[in-house]
């Protein structure tokens, strides 16, 4: 059986899209992959239909570096509605328990939100995507089915009250990759003695993206330039897939390392870092891939392009 050929445009670099509310990511991937004509794309983590905000959408050879984005932190602003508690942990799911919201004031919710700062353990929620026994939990909880769920190590580097206006308040929230924000918000609720569930949610950033730095680029702005067919423009809007490793030293190889770095062969760079990631450049200032620091100081390739 002859193979499918992709006829899909040869584009690459990473779009921050401001994903709306009530489409999943997905579909807002396969829209943005149609308007640019892009013979290949993908995203760096889900985001709920209910949230909006940064969803980095990778294209051509930016995909073979998502992994990084979808292992760094993340940023959210979120809106909590204390007193009601759902069966989804947010504004979705039916009602399950309303109570009053008395005793709760900003130093309560100061020493409260306290707690849940650095490494903590989080239950993953039902309607989550992760997988029981080949099925998605979400799956299951919708059949009505619960299942035993594993605790799972995160870190809250920042929770902050933003506005206290009850039974809502807004957070902003600096946190590890895996965290549900939902869970943190019913787990808040909890330690409060109310409950509450999300009802409004932000992503903010994502690794070095940030809002108030990089601002987002809206799905109604990608759709107006592809029903023009103006993909120079679309193209203007992609930021290049080595920004995504900013946070990564950058090292400069010489023609040979270079050469034999793209044969799969740990090279030795003088002057590189001693540990950790590296970004890989050519001499002539093209980005090449990422390396790693070994043991005995030589830069092995992990991904390149």
């Amino acid at each position: 059986m002859a193979r499918r050929r992709n006829t899909g445009r040869r584009v690459t670099g990473i779009l921050l899209l401001d994903k709306p509310l009530g489409l999943t990511s997905n579909d807002a991937l396969q829209r943005v992959k149609r308007h640019y004509r892009a013979a290949k794309a993908g995203h760096t983590g889900s985001l709920d239909p209910l949230a909006t905000g940064l969803l980095p959408c990778c294209l051509g050879d930016s995909t073979k570096f998502s992994a990084f984005l979808l292992d760094a932190d993340k940023r959210y602003r979120v809106r909590v509605r204390l007193g009601i508690t759902t069966t989804t942990a947010d504004a979705e799911g039916e009602v399950v328990e309303e109570r009053p919201v008395d005793g709760v004031d900003e130093a309560r919710l100061a020493e409260v939100l306290s707690r849940f700062v650095g490494t903590i353990d989080q239950l993953p929620p039902m309607y989550s995507a992760l997988k029981h026994q080949g099925q998605r939990l979400y799956a299951l909880a919708r059949q009505g089915v619960e299942v035993e769920r594993q605790p799972r190590q995160i870190d809250i580097h920042s929770l902050d009250l933003v506005a206290c206006d009850l039974p809502e308040i807004e957070l902003d929230v600096h946190c590890s990759k895996g965290t549900y924000v939902r869970t943190l918000a019913e787990d808040i609720g909890k330690a409060l003695g109310c409950g509450g569930h999300v009802s409004e949610l932000r992503r903010t950033g994502v690794g070095p993206y940030i809002e108030s730095t990089a601002p987002f680029v809206p799905l109604d702005d990608i759709a107006a330039l592809g029903d023009q067919g103006d993909l120079q423009a679309l193209d203007a809007l992609l930021l290049p897939l080595d920004t995504a490793l900013g946070h990564c030293p950058a090292v400069r190889l010489s023609e040979d390392a270079a050469f034999y770095l793209r044969q799969g062969q740990a090279v030795l760079v003088p002057q590189a870092p001693t540990e950790g990631l590296v970004r890989l450049y050519d001499p002539s200032a093209r980005f090449v891939g990422v390396g790693v620091i070994a043991d005995d100081g030589k830069v092995q390739p992990k991904r390149l392009i």
